[in-house]
């Protein structure tokens, strides 16, 4: 009996310490860090911003939705990083409230936190400012001649320049104009890491579930398109901040 018992255990430690059962926790294989250009937003939620950079939408696993419903966001255990989330990842719609990172969290922190190294709410939100400020979206466009502007650029232009920074595929979205128009609005900016968070190409896999979720925090405007991959043979709009700021 003592063999069988020697055995058995032999077996689950040999399981349990494979590569195959190594991670247990990695469910997802990536995470899009994916950026909102605010005047795009605010166009067409008819809100209000003079913010003149990109700013965070969220840290999304590439699978996953309300992983666990019961743990509830609170915003004391992000207090240290709070000033630097109000302006990096803000509430467009409602700059003093928290509702937005409190559905993030809920929606995707839930299922990153799988992982050891997000398995907090401060983690998970000290890591996505993290990789934002590393990739400095709105630098590598600026440096790349690419500026918010009433001038139209071609979709290879916006593409190039990023592709060229980053060495890896990022997924750019935007807001498609209504029948008959001619030129699509710049929305939102998806990059990719690997579970080291390590750039990766924004690839879809036929195995992988990706998230649904477009540019809009609320229900879309009436007679707006919903965003998508950006139309490579359209013109691209960049919009700047309004004058009346």
């Amino acid at each position: 009996m003592r063999s069988i018992t020697v055995a058995v255990l032999f077996c689950t430690g040999y399981f349990l310490l494979s590569p195959a059962f190594a991670h247990p926790w990695r469910e997802w294989t990536r995470l899009i860090l994916t950026h909102t250009w605010p005047q795009t937003f605010c166009n067409v939620e008819q809100c209000k911003t003079n913010i003149s950079y990109w700013t965070l939408h969220g840290l999304w696993p590439n699978s996953g939705n309300m992983c666990n419903s019961s743990w509830h966001f609170n915003e004391s255990l992000i207090k240290d990083i709070l000033p630097e989330m109000e302006k990096f990842w803000p509430d467009l719609l409602m700059p003093l409230s928290s509702e937005f990172w409190e559905y993030e969290w809920l929606k995707h922190g839930t299922c990153a936190a799988k992982a050891e190294s997000l398995n907090s709410q401060h983690k998970y939100f000290s890591k996505a400012l993290e990789l934002y400020h590393k990739f400095d979206l709105s630098s590598v466009l600026r440096n790349h001649q690419i500026v918010p502007s009433e001038e139209h650029y071609t979709f290879d232009a916006v593409e190039t320049a990023i592709t060229s920074f980053y060495g890896v595929k990022t997924k750019i979205q935007c807001i498609h104009p209504q029948k008959g128009g001619q030129v699509q609005t710049l929305g939102q900016i998806e990059i990719c890491v690997d579970q080291d968070f390590q750039l990766i190409n924004c690839e879809k896999s036929s195995k992988e579930v990706w998230s649904n979720e477009i540019l809009l925090q609320s229900d879309p405007v009436s007679g707006h398109s919903d965003l998508s991959v950006c139309d490579h043979s359209m013109p691209v709009y960049y919009p700047p901040v309004p004058h009346r700021w």
